[in-house]
């Protein structure tokens, strides 16, 4: 497969790419906002017009599928749908948790050969989504949400190096501090290195059905009327 769209909106930054051949050859990205629902369609239209104007053309959609921000996930999974039928081309889902691996183990320093990762997406106050992964990306521990204390991965670091990441992870560190608790800074879930993992999918034949896919909220979205609107309701 030769040309992917990259579509990322699962945290405040929002950010589109396109690879060709396991290169990335085309990226923007915004890191003000949560500004998906102003930038998106631009930055994707932007994308699509590069990838056209050099004869390049699209295979296939990639979008990051969660979990993170409820609202990212729907306007990023339906602006991939809406290019999905437009461009007739099929629709790969990626793993926002295993996404923000990939910066560390392509660009990173060299991990030790027991090294796990931890990516953690902020779920606010002290809640985090977060698994566990081994270098080559199987998940040691599963994909979950929780309230991250002194204990929360006694087992793992008592046993292996761990390297936090992800916009989680900076306010965990004060509450891990064993010596084998590593924090990377500045790790965001960013299109552009989409590519490594979109391609797995498209060898392992991994696409998702256009109509029918939801992305990956892990929590359901909850919304309320302030208090003062329900008195004497």
């Amino acid at each position: 497969m030769s040309c992917i769209l990259h579509i990322e909106t699962s945290t405040s930054v929002c950010s589109v790419a396109l690879s060709q051949d396991g290169a990335c050859i085309y990226h923007e990205e915004n890191f003000d906002g949560p500004s998906h629902a102003a930038l998106l369609a631009p930055y994707v239209a932007e994308a699509l017009s590069f990838a056209d104007s050099h004869a390049i053309p699209l295979d296939a959609v990639a979008v990051s599928a969660g979990p993170g921000s409820y609202t990212g996930l729907r306007i990023g999974v339906s602006t991939a749908k809406g290019v999905c039928y437009g461009r007739g081309v099929p629709l790969i889902a990626v793993s926002t948790l295993e996404l923000l691996c990939v910066p560390t183990l392509l660009y990173g320093e060299e991990l030790p050969d027991d090294a796990l990762l931890c990516p953690m997406v902020d779920a606010r106050r002290m809640e985090v989504y977060d698994a566990v992964f081994d270098r080559a990306l199987r998940a040691v521990r599963p994909v979950g949400a929780e309230i991250v204390g002194p204990d929360s991965f006694a087992d793992l670091l008592a046993a292996h190096p761990v390297y936090f990441m992800g916009n989680g992870a900076a306010k965990c560190k004060a509450v891990l501090p064993h010596p084998n608790a590593h924090f990377i800074d500045d790790v965001h879930p960013l299109a552009r290195h989409m590519f490594p993992l979109a391609e797995r999918a498209v060898a392992q034949g991994r696409f998702e059905d256009v109509a029918y896919f939801e992305p990956f909220y892990l929590k359901q979205f909850v919304t309320s009327k302030p208090k003062d609107l329900l008195h004497g309701l």
